[in-house]
């Protein structure tokens, strides 16, 4: 599955035009992405139009716009994207009674060793270790929110998509030990999101197209990306982050850094240039802002 881009978020204006037919059709939308396992762990299996909404609900609440900590957001929020041949999802234990919450979780840690998708009937069902996100842990508890990811060969893909064999998703902890089928809306919504993308719930302007970059070569572009006038430099395709990028598309990306910090320097001034390096920087770019 494709990972989110800023060009897709919808501008905040925008976006109060159709926030709340949005939220309308991702509820509808969820109906079939939800599933409770017991009654105390519940799973929402995530994909493009999920997190699209997420991404774009912390910005309007946050009155975000800026380039880069829009750009920030959707880099988070792309940790969660499952792959090709990846169910992701976010498990919630849910517990009302607020005393009760931390003996609760007391009493579920170690589920990280407890979560599986199970494809087939008894006798040949596969079983399918979730992967925990190893950042929520710590040795003796845990967190009421988890983020996790079922990884499928292409073997468990074909018998995924093939509805006569039964899954489920089963809890096999000691002290929380639940078994629930997916089946129904839910199972289709899944089976197509393993090898397929989901259709937009939410166009970023449905009656203005995408503008042309301001420069380009083969593999960079540069656009217009904010009121102000800043410009953000960056691969067309998803490369590596400034410390592990390709040694030529790095060169490529700043050069064309370059020609447009002269062009907006004859007509500003000066201009400014920030990026990021380092661990959880994210993609390549460059963001040029006049000063």
């Amino acid at each position: 599955m494709k990972t989110l881009t800023p060009e897709e978020v919808v501008p905040l204006n925008r976006y109060a035009e159709q926030r709340a037919s949005f939220q309308t059709a991702i509820i509808e939308y969820k109906r079939n992405r939800r599933i409770a396992v017991g009654a105390k762990v519940t799973l929402l299996f995530e994909d493009r139009e999920t997190l699209r909404y997420q991404i774009q609900e912390m910005l309007c609440v946050e009155g975000i716009s800026d380039p880069m900590r829009v750009r920030h957001e959707v880099d988070v929020y792309n940790e969660l994207m499952p792959k090709q041949g990846e169910l992701s999802a976010t498990l919630f234990v849910e517990i009302t009674d607020a005393p009760s919450i931390r003996p609760e979780l007391d009493r579920l840690v170690g589920i990280d060793e407890h979560v599986f998708l199970e494809i087939g009937s008894a006798q040949t069902a596969e079983r399918i270790h979730a992967r925990f996100d190893p950042k929520q842990f710590e040795d003796d508890r845990i967190s009421a929110v988890q983020y996790i990811r079922f990884v499928l060969s292409d073997a468990q893909v074909r018998r995924f998509q093939d509805f006569d064999e039964p899954a489920h998703l089963h809890i096999d902890h000691p002290n929380y030990d639940h078994r629930t089928e997916l089946q129904g809306g839910l199972r289709e919504s899944l089976a197509q999101g393993l090898t397929g993308e989901p259709q937009p719930l939410l166009l970023r302007s449905p009656t203005e197209p995408e503008p042309p970059p301001v420069f380009e070569t083969k593999r960079v572009h540069a656009r217009i990306v904010g009121p102000a006038g800043q410009i953000l430099v960056e691969p067309k395709e998803p490369a590596g982050g400034f410390l592990d990028a390709d040694e030529s598309l790095l060169h490529e990306v700043l050069g064309v850094v370059r020609e447009v910090a002269r062009e907006m320097s004859d007509a500003h001034g000066s201009c400014r240039i920030s990026s990021a390096a380092g661990r959880g920087a994210g993609p390549l770019h460059f963001l040029l802002s006049p000063s």
